[in-house]
């Protein structure tokens, strides 16, 4: 029989996972007086990792490493994942998973999770999202609405940082932002158009990055690629600040190098997370009162599925969702100067274009539901221009021209069929179980994506552009990064997995409060609300449930 080393004492609570939502849940709890233990399946990071100012010129491979395509084949698809960062993405050939139909799922393993390099773009959901079938009729709604979570969206603003401008939507609510980043010229004259011609609203991508000094982190200097690390903590990842002030009570045990396997149930509750140290391969387990799933997605849902719990009404698993895109349209603006001091250098962010189909109607051109763009203008050069020395310098300046491109994120429709169960012939390097995942776009998803790239080839023309083209294949699914779904809330436990207040039906001192908790997708990136979810739940843990046990 193998042993079991496990902590001395049993914790308040586990939190697995310290991505964005764990480190939440790990500084709510301790704060509020909790002993927390915090299980993260990678390596501790320090910012002596980061390499946001590594040159491609620096690197042994010159950013073409064999061994990452080699170890990491589905991971290094992702723009984020790089010969400089390869080591915080997981290695494919030691966590595989079966793919039923393509689907790209990109993971990281390391304290802080893709925390370190997600997106950061950061927006509300409004009631057009949570209560989306009672707009059109399509699924289910949320157990929450938009005035639910205003106190924790605020909660997490006020903390996080978010820059952005107000514009008064109500498909988009506004945030408690810090000042927005400028605008380029070229996306002055699209934010013009837009609103002349179609009613449109273009605005700065509203994102987790700081314009100002802000809870002692330094506002952004625009040197790059922030996937890569933040030395001055500009950006948001939890390492340096929800974990940070966790760490800071004392209350919080970190549990590094620990690869989460299933819960141990006693009496009707989740007793411990059994997990397997990464290094040494013992098993061991870390008892306590409370659990908190905030693994990612498909990773808390892996781990219910391993410990056969949580599915009395049949769906856990079921209802997978990511966002469509890598589709829209690009075009030239010739009106404008291509100089290199035109448009603010680097700037780590771009425009947004909120939804506008079916805000008032329920259908546009045969699909439901809509899509947002991400996009920008700046000026481009011919880097592979003829000549040398200055006689170079003076044709890349000389053929350079500004563009202007905007690319959809859809909405991907909540579907039984789209789902993760367990491959029992294949586990990782762990021994664990692995999933098999069932996903695929339906023809809704295809028909707003078509329609996100003609309507973007109309507002970029609008702008004054030439040689305006559609752009684009469907993304496959995963490949954006915004999986969701798979243990979704609700309030009738025969057809949910967690309440309103993202409770296991069936374990009621377990709490999922990741994106699988997720009931529908909208448009919007889902880190925001992730964290909002993540918070709430915790406030219920530490008032409500704690009189419970």
């Amino acid at each position: 029989m193998l042993q079991i080393l496990s902590p001395a004492a049993p914790f308040d609570a586990v939190v697995v996972g310290s991505g964005c939502t764990g480190g939440w849940a790990a500084k709510v709890l301790t704060e509020a007086g909790m002993r927390v233990a915090m299980l993260e399946a990678g390596p501790k990071i320090t910012p002596r990792d980061f390499t946001e100012h590594t040159q491609t010129w620096q690197l042994p491979y010159l950013g073409n490493s064999p061994k990452l395509r080699r170890e990491r084949p589905i991971q290094s698809q992702c723009y984020a994942c790089r010969e400089s960062n390869s080591q915080w993405f997981v290695n494919d050939l030691e966590n595989p998973y079966t793919q039923a139909k393509p689907f790209n799922w990109i993971r990281m393993r390391v304290l802080g999770g893709r925390s370190l390099s997600w997106g950061r773009q950061s927006y509300r959901m409004s009631d057009l999202d949570f209560k989306a079938a009672s707009h059109d009729g399509y699924g289910d709604d949320w157990p929450i609405s938009h005035a639910d979570l205003v106190p924790y969206y605020e909660r997490v603003e006020r903390y996080v940082g978010i820059s952005g401008t107000a514009e008064g939507l109500p498909q988009l609510p506004d945030s408690i932002f810090l000042p927005g980043m400028p605008l380029t010229c070229g996306e002055e004259l699209l934010r013009g158009a837009a609103r002349k011609k179609f009613g449109r609203t273009v605005t700065i991508g509203r994102t987790a990055i700081l314009t100002r000094n802000h809870n002692g982190r330094a506002a952004c200097h625009y040197c790059g690629p922030c996937e890569q690390g933040c030395a001055t903590f500009s950006y948001f990842s939890s390492p340096w600040t929800t974990v940070a002030d966790a760490q800071k009570t004392g209350r919080l045990t970190l549990l590094t190098d620990a690869v989460a396997s299933h819960l141990v149930m006693k009496d009707g509750k989740a007793a411990a997370v059994a997990y397997i140290d990464r290094l040494t391969r013992e098993p061991r387990e870390a008892r306590a009162k409370v659990i908190v799933l905030c693994a990612s997605t498909m990773e808390s849902t892996r781990l219910l599925l391993n410990s056969g719990i949580c599915n009395s009404s049949g769906v856990l698993g079921r209802y997978l969702m990511d966002h469509i895109y890598m589709g829209g349209a690009v075009g030239e603006m010739p009106q404008l100067e291509s100089k290199p001091w035109a448009g603010p250098p680097r700037r780590p962010n771009g425009i947004y274009v909120p939804r506008f189909r079916n805000v008032s109607e329920k259908t546009t051109n045969g699909f439901i539901r809509g899509y947002g763009y991400q996009g920008g203008s700046s000026p481009n050069f011919n880097f592979n221009a003829p000549g040398f020395g200055a006689k170079y310098k003076d044709a890349v300046r000389n053929t350079g021209h500004w563009s202007l491109s905007l690319g959809l994120w859809g909405e991907c429709l909540a579907r039984k069929e789209n789902f993760v169960e367990i491959d029992r012939d294949r586990v990782d390097a762990w021994g664990i179980p692995i999933l098999k995942v069932h996903a695929d776009w339906s023809d809704n998803e295809k028909k707003l994506w078509e329609d996100g790239r003609q309507q973007a080839a109309q507002m970029i023309e609008a702008a004054g552009a030439k040689n305006v083209r559609v752009t684009g294949q469907y993304s496959i699914p995963g490949f954006c990064i915004h999986e969701i779904g798979t243990a979704r809330m609700g309030n009738d436990p025969k057809s949910s997995v967690l309440n309103r207040y993202a409770q296991a039906h069936d374990v009621p001192n377990l709490f999922v409060t990741d994106g699988a908790a997720w009931v529908s997708s909208g448009c919007q990136n889902p880190t925001l609300t992730m964290m909002a979810i993540t918070v709430r739940a915790c406030d219920y843990i530490t008032s409500e449930y704690a009189k419970q046990i």
